[in-house]
């Protein structure tokens, strides 16, 4: 069997860029981008990984939060905005001929960066 490429779904705040706590905010400041970040982003390019960024930033920072990516050097294949604040739950199914599972959930302490992951 083929194995096909990793889709990886990533927060932005407190796991890419340094989380400030107000949100509203986001234009104000230059992101800090957190340890461990641009090259775990490096290792999923060599990959080839999908990758899919999701936030709770408001649909109306989209032209910020694009720039401010693009100039951490952060590529990504989709950015989901307005992504609330509350317990995310990933549902997957679980393929019949693969042992492995097709979805993992990882959370990490706000702004301690990838480098652990």
């Amino acid at each position: 069997m083929i194995k096909r490429p990793r889709t990886i779904i990533c927060d932005i705040d407190g796991i890419i860029f340094k989380y400030f706590g107000d949100i509203s905010r986001v234009h104000l400041s230059k992101p800090v981008v957190l340890e461990g970040v641009r090259d775990k982003f490096k290792e999923w390019d060599i990959e080839g990984c999908h990758i899919i960024l999701m936030t709770g930033r408001r649909e109306s920072v989209r032209k910020e939060t694009e720039k401010q990516l693009s100039e951490a050097g952060i590529f990504y294949d989709e950015l989901i905005m307005g992504v609330g604040g509350g317990v995310r739950v990933l549902i997957n199914d679980k393929k019949p001929d693969v042992e492995d599972n097709t979805a993992i959930a990882i959370c990490i302490e706000r702004n301690k960066g990838m480098k652990n992951i």
